[in-house]
């Protein structure tokens, strides 16, 4: 078989349930979070938690809500992860063949990889979709891949793309959706991003605290690999292009599951700033490039929720990328390069 001369592509985000029904949600589940990477305690007792105690008390909740946001096309992580494949194999063109997989759950990372491994391509690069590089996101797909590929007999040139939230072009795909919105208009608004425990983010820089490291006010080379840190550069550089004073915007931190996780909380700001008067909110989901479970119900419609009912009067959710040309073009930047 002649050496395949194009460069494979696979775009991987972290997946969703077969179908919205309690025994695929547990599935699903129990393959996300029985994961070491996603809770980072030892085999049998995370085995064991996982198993006998989140995952029968989560999945009928968590049914429920996968089945406020599906729809006729399925799981919207899906078809907007489809839909950025389709264009961004536009852009690239023939010189590149560019696949789609989920690191839970379907189309999976086992069996695309095998596609690609059948093809020979010389050259393979790995995107996972997370801007801002996480153990338990971008880390956990990293390992899978180059566990997967170690199997090959032949193994391509490899590029691993581990985060992208400062790439030009991605800040400029979402400075593009901001101004959809009309922020000028809207009071306050906040940057949310995916919570994690306090101890992952503390592992990327000697257990120490973030404190030390100055992790809200700057990148450096000591704490480049912080979450954290990521996550506030990421919001420096849009708040530098909209040119939004300190006051008018909050960084923040969703989808907590304890106290000790990245702080503030996006829920309790919402609250916060309903209850001082503030009457219109413009929230921008920095960590999703593909409107999901996330964006749809946590914020488009929980936090809408509590934000009207405790006295506001107007909260949006500026869209994730999704699609967006100069997202695709940004991808299409990072293979190019």
């Amino acid at each position: 078989m002649s050496m395949n001369t194009k460069t494979a592509v696979i775009l991987i985000n972290l997946g969703t349930p077969d179908k919205p029904s309690r025994k695929f949600v547990a599935t699903f589940l129990s393959e996300f979070l029985g994961d070491g990477r996603v809770i980072d305690l030892p085999y049998l007792f995370r085995k064991l938690l996982v198993n006998f105690i989140i995952v029968p008390f989560r999945a009928g909740k968590s049914a429920e809500m996968y089945r406020r946001v599906w729809t006729k096309k399925g799981s919207p992580i899906i078809y907007n992860t489809q839909r950025l494949k389709n264009k961004l194999q536009k852009q690239l063109a023939d010189k590149y063949e560019v696949f789609m997989a989920m690191r839970y759950g379907n189309p999976s990372m086992d069996n695309i990889l095998s596609e690609i491994e059948a093809k020979q391509f010389k050259k393979l690069i790995i995107i996972p979709l997370f801007p801002q590089y996480a153990s338990s996101t971008s880390g956990t797909i990293i390992e899978k891949a180059l566990k997967i590929i170690r199997c090959w007999n032949y193994i391509p040139e490899l590029k691993i793309i581990s985060e992208f939230y400062r790439n030009p072009l991605f800040i400029k795909a979402w400075v593009e959706n901001i101004r959809k919105e009309h922020f000028e208009d809207v009071e306050h608004i906040l940057f949310s991003f995916h919570g994690l425990p306090e101890r992952h983010v503390e592992k990327t820089h000697d257990n120490k605290s973030c404190t030390e490291f100055n992790c809200e006010m700057e990148l450096s080379a000591d704490n480049h690999a912080c979450y954290r840190a990521q996550c506030y550069e990421n919001a420096r550089l849009i708040v530098e292009e909209l040119k939004l004073p300190e006051e008018k915007y909050t960084v923040c931190f969703q989808s907590r599951f304890g106290k000790r996780w990245l702080n503030p909380f996006t829920e309790d700001e919402v609250l916060k700033h309903a209850q001082k008067g503030t009457k219109s909110l413009l929230v921008v989901p920095l960590s999703f490039v593909a409107d999901c479970l996330e964006t749809i119900v946590e914020i488009d419609a929980e936090y809408r929720e509590l934000f009207i009912q405790s006295g506001g009067e107007k909260l949006i959710m500026a869209k994730s990328l999704n699609d967006n040309d100069f997202w695709v073009k940004s991808l299409s930047d990072i293979c190019l390069k």
